[in-house]
C-alpha cells in the first residue's frame, strides 16, 4: 500500500462529529496560508499571509461570495508547527453541517481531502516525532481509561524512544566492534566484551516484554471473572467493586442465569467485570447454559475472582472449583466476612482475602491484588509496551540477540543487524517498509 503524497495541501475536520461549542478545519501543505486567504477574510483587513504565526485573528470565514461563519484562523509556518509544514486553524462554531461546508469551501479552494493519519504522518516523514511517538498520538486520542491515558501520554513524550535508543547504543558499538574482527581478525574481541553488552541488551528488553501484557490490559483492557457457587456472593461483590447496583442480588440461589458485564477501573488498568452463573449442577435447561458460559469465561479471563462462602461449611463441590481453578491468575476470596467464619483460612490450601461487601473489609486489599496479579512485573516500570507491534518487534530483537550469543564471528555481525533492524523500526530510526507505514496510521482518524 503506497503513502499518500506529502508536499501537497491537505484539509480535514479536526473535531470529533457531532455538535460542540467549536469546531476546526485543519489544513497543512505548502500552500495552506494561501488556501486559507481564500475561505478566510480578516476583519481587520489584513493579508492572512502577512499574519504573524501563532496568533489568533478574528474575521469571516467564506465559500466564494457566500458567508459561512465568524471565527478565527491560526497561522503557522515551516518548520515550526505539528507537522513541519506551513498549517493553518479555522476555527468555527462546531455544527456539523457547518464543518462540512468550511471542509468543501478548503477543497474548492485548492486543498485535497486527508486520509486518516495524514497530519501526523507528516510530522514523522518531518521528523518532528518518531515512529513510536506517533503511535502514542492516536494511542492518546483513543484512549478509554486514565491508565490507557497516562501511558499514551508518556509514549508521546518520547519516554519509550529514550530506553530503545538506548539498547540500540549499545548494540552498534557491539557490532562495530564485531565487524572489526571480521577485518582485522588478529586483534580479536574478548569474549567479556562481547557477552556483557548482549546480557545488558537482552536483560533491557527483557524489561520492557514484561510489561507487555499489564500494557495489553492498560490500553485493550481485561477481562475479569467473578465465579462461584450460588450464592457465595458474586452480584454483590460485583456491585461494591463498581459502587453501583449493577447485578441482581438475591438469596434464591440460580438467581444469575446468564452473565453481566461492567466496566471497572483497577488503579493502571481497565478490566471488563463479568458476574457468571453459579456454578453447580442443575438439571434446569437455562441456567445449566449459563454455567457452560460461566466456565467458558473463566478459562478466558485474565484474571478469576473465585469467591468460597465463608459462613458456610466447605463441601466436595468447593473442593472441585479449587481443583478447576487454581493457578497463578486466581484470585481467592473468603465472602460474607462479617458472618462468623466456619472454616480457616488455610482449608483452601491458599490463603484467600477475606471480603464483606456489607461492611466494605477486605474491598480495597482486594482491589490491590487485582491490579497486582494485572500488572506483574511491570510494577515496576514507568513505560510499559502497549502496542502488539512494538511487543513483536522486541520478541524478534530478543531471538536474535539470543542466537548471537552463541553464533561464530561471521554470523554473529547478521543477528545482532536484525536485533539493530527490529528495535528501529518500533520508533522509524531505520527504514520502515512503507506498508507497515500505511497500516500504522491508517488506524488514525482521519483530522489527525
Amino acid at each position: 500500500m503506497p503513502l499518500p503524497p506529502s508536499d501537497d495541501t491537505i484539509s480535514a475536520i479536526a473535531t470529533a462529529p457531532g455538535m460542540g461549542a467549536i469546531g476546526i478545519v485543519r489544513l497543512s501543505g505548502p500552500r495552506a496560508l494561501e488556501v486559507a486567504s481564500r475561505v478566510f477574510r480578516p476583519a481587520s483587513g489584513r493579508v492572512v499571509q502577512d499574519i504573524p504565526p501563532g496568533r489568533a485573528t478574528f474575521g469571516h470565514v467564506v465559500d466564494g461570495d457566500t458567508l459561512l461563519d465568524e471565527g478565527l484562523l491560526l497561522g503557522f509556518r515551516a518548520p515550526k508547527s505539528a507537522t513541519g509544514q506551513d498549517v493553518a486553524e479555522l476555527q468555527v462554531h462546531g455544527g456539523t453541517a457547518l464543518l462540512q461546508a468550511v471542509q468543501a469551501a478548503c477543497l474548492r479552494a485548492g486543498a485535497r481531502a486527508a486520509g486518516p493519519g495524514e497530519f501526523t504522518l507528516r510530522a514523522f516523514l518531518a521528523g518532528r516525532i518518531d515512529l513510536a511517538q506517533a503511535e502514542s498520538v492516536q494511542a492518546l486520542v483513543s484512549a478509554r481509561s486514565d491508565a490507557a491515558r497516562r501511558h499514551a501520554t508518556l509514549g508521546l513524550t518520547g519516554a519509550l524512544s529514550a530506553r530503545l535508543d538506548a539498547i540500540q547504543r549499545e548494540l552498534t558499538a557491539l557490532y562495530a566492534a564485531v565487524l572489526a574482527v571480521l577485518d582485522y581478525p588478529e586483534e580479536g574481541v574478548p569474549d567479556a566484551e562481547i557477552a556483557e553488552p548482549l546480557e545488558r541488551a537482552t536483560r533491557a528488553i527483557d524489561e520492557l516484554l514484561a510489561t507487555a501484557a499489564a500494557g495489553r490490559a492498560a490500553t485493550q483492557g481485561a477481562r475479569l471473572a467473578l465465579v462461584g457457587k450460588p450464592n457465595a456472593g458474586k452480584s454483590s461483590l460485583l456491585n461494591a467493586l463498581l459502587g453501583y447496583e449493577r447485578s441482581i442480588v438475591s438469596d434464591e440461589p440460580g438467581t444469575t442465569r446468564d452473565y453481566l458485564e461492567a466496566p471497572l477501573e483497577l488503579g493502571r488498568v481497565t478490566v471488563t467485570a463479568v458476574d457468571t452463573a453459579g456454578l453447580r449442577e442443575t438439571s434446569d435447561t437455562v441456567e445449566a447454559s449459563g454455567v457452560r458460559a460461566a466456565e467458558r469465561l473463566a478459562a478466558g479471563a485474565d484474571v478469576v475472582v473465585a469467591l468460597v462462602d465463608a459462613s458456610r461449611p466447605l463441601d466436595a463441590s468447593d473442593v472441585h472449583l479449587v481443583t478447576r481453578l487454581e493457578g497463578p491468575r486466581t484470585v481467592w476470596v473468603a465472602s460474607k466476612a462479617d458472618l462468623p467464619p466456619v472454616w480457616p483460612d488455610d482449608a483452601l490450601g491458599a490463603r484467600p482475602l477475606r471480603v464483606s461487601t456489607r461492611t466494605g473489609e477486605g474491598l480495597d486489599a482486594l482491589r490491590a491484588t487485582l491490579e497486582e496479579t494485572l500488572v506483574g512485573d511491570a510494577a515496576a516500570s514507568e513505560v510499559w509496551v502497549v502496542h502488539e507491534r512494538h511487543e513483536a518487534a522486541l520478541r524478534e530483537a530478543r531471538e536474535a540477540l539470543e542466537r548471537a550469543r552463541f553464533a561464530p564471528d561471521d554470523l554473529r555481525g547478521l543477528d545482532l543487524e536484525t536485533a539493530l533492524r527490529a528495535l528501529g523500526a518500533i520508533t522509524g530510526r531505520t527504514e520502515v517498509a512503507e506498508d507497515t507505514l500505511a497500516e500504522v496510521f491508517a488506524r488514525f482518524c482521519v483530522g489527525k
